[in-house]
């Protein structure tokens, strides 16, 4: 041992303490292991030290001849009990966070306060020579008086230990207690924490999590369920209904294949009749968006059977009035004609109906005439790499064939019937005319094809290959070493 550390063994004591705390602070959190490691390594040289010079922490403290000296011993003993519990729980901390992640993290706590309280025991023991079973009876009352006076504070920490034990739900988990529903940002020794969808946080007590009805959403993890509830006219026929509505969820893309989705009758009164379409999406984030999308394509595909929504105006469209002069009102493209235009509009329109899985308009053919989908979904299919591959799914309302009717151009994708379709046909001699004469119409059609054009291309060209980073580490790794 250098001559200097056996001369001043309580000046370098002292000194690796300092030189602990501050490798500790000034070492980044993400370099974890190095700090584990230079943390063992200062205990490991602070204990030959103290032993070295005959500061033994299992014995009472040396030089009692000189009090300084004495008091100065006394106190890095007990420090050598400090440090060696703290130790021992990073250690244990790092472990368990390898095991159990941050989930563990109200038990790694407990697991530290239980070796901090042993550590000073024991240094009250050894160091300070006190009798160990008068401090533990004087303890004791002093925990009994405590724990009446912190009764709801510690149901609230044995509460989070059995969270945190039965695991029902982890950091990140969408759940929902007692009717509050959020994102679990944190759990600790009293309270459970969660960011509800609105931005809020909301502070549950983990003795009333622990007792109230815990609803998980993110398990299993790959599927999270939602329903949409419509009510419909009485005199609608409910097997139309359940036809629409099952049309809408073969429409809607993010709704999982597998569990099926389904219509389910709820209620009937006398004022309307109720149906529930429930479903399954691969991921929280898009519960609203396709919610949102389903609600849309359920009218669309209701209102494509003739069947109205309570919340619409029933008898909105006389009942005299042909298919294809109804599908002209419900177009976002068509509506803008007057009505005179409109009556002879949907007479020189078309019907067309084909079966599922047959072709309607095949990429790469030059479309003369345009369809107007009625009822049924249209799969939309892109070519990427040689594969083909479902970009997405039109509905009633939507148009096809608008790329030849503008510029003479073939079609980007094939579309093709997903369900039963109907579609309503209008040839390129009639609509040119009318494209000429409304250029409202005309603005509105190539909105769409330049929106489509863009969407094609987004969809099939390769992402940017990101360059990977060449250096000394990386030929390490791939070595191996």
């Amino acid at each position: 041992m250098p001559s200097f550390i056996a001369d001043h063994p309580m000046l370098c004591a002292v000194a690796l303490i300092f030189i602990d705390i501050a490798v500790w602070r000034l070492i980044s959190a993400d370099l974890a292991n190095w700090k584990l490691a230079a943390r063992l390594v200062i205990f490991a040289v602070f204990s030959v030290v103290l032993f070295n010079d005959g500061m033994n922490p299992m014995q009472t403290a040396p030089y009692a001849d000189d009090t300084t000296l004495h008091l100065a011993a006394t106190a890095l003993q007990i420090g050598w009990w400090l440090f060696a519990a703290r130790t021992l729980t990073v250690l244990l901390g790092a472990v368990m966070m390898q095991r159990v992640g941050h989930t563990g993290r109200l038990l790694q706590d407990l697991m530290g306060a239980v070796i901090f309280l042993i550590a000073i025991i024991a240094a009250m023991a050894y160091v300070l020579d006190l009798p160990v079973k008068g401090v533990l009876a004087t303890s004791g009352a002093v925990a009994i008086i405590v724990g009446l006076a912190l009764q709801s504070t510690l149901s609230d920490v044995f509460s989070g230990i059995v969270l945190n034990t039965t695991k029902p739900y982890q950091i990140d988990d969408w759940i929902s207690i007692d009717g509050t529903e959020g994102r679990v940002t944190d759990i600790d020794w009293r309270a459970t924490r969660l960011q509800t969808s609105q931005g809020s946080l909301a502070v549950i007590p983990n003795s009333l999590a622990a007792k109230a009805k815990i609803i998980n959403f993110s398990r299993p993890a790959d599927m999270f369920g939602l329903a949409v509830s419509l009510q419909v006219s009485p005199h609608a026929r409910p097997q139309t209904v359940i036809e629409a509505l099952e049309r809408a969820m073969q429409g809607c893309r993010p709704l999982l294949a597998q569990p099926a989705p389904s219509v389910a009758f709820k209620a009937s009164t006398s004022g309307g009749v109720e149906y529930e379409i429930s479903g399954f999406v691969p991921a929280m984030g898009l519960k609203r968006e396709t919610r949102n999308l389903l609600y849309d394509l359920a009218y669309r595909h209701l209102q494509a059977a003739g069947v109205g929504l309570l919340s619409a105006t029933e008898g909105s469209t006389p009942p005299a009035v042909s298919g294809a002069r109804a599908l002209l009102e419900r177009s976002s493209i068509f509506s803008t004609l007057r009505q005179e235009e409109k009556d002879t509009f949907s007479q020189n329109m078309t019907l067309h109906t084909y079966r599922a899985g047959e072709m309607i308009l095949a990429a790469g053919e030059v479309s003369d005439h345009l369809f107007i989908i009625e009822s049924g979904v249209v799969s939309v299919l892109l070519v990427k790499d040689g594969h083909k591959f479902e970009a997405g799914r039109m509905g009633p309302g939507e148009v096809i064939g608008e790329s030849g009717i503008l510029s003479e151009q073939a079609a980007l994708a094939d579309f093709s019937a997903k369900t039963y379709c109907t579609l309503y046909r209008i040839e390129n001699e009639y609509l040119k005319p009318c494209l000429d004469a409304r250029h409202d119409i005309g603005e509105a059609m190539k909105a769409l094809l330049d929106f489509r054009r863009h969407a094609a291309q987004a969809l099939t060209e390769d992402a940017p290959v990101v360059p990977v980073k060449k250096g000394f580490l990386q030929w390490l790794r791939k070595r191996g070493l």
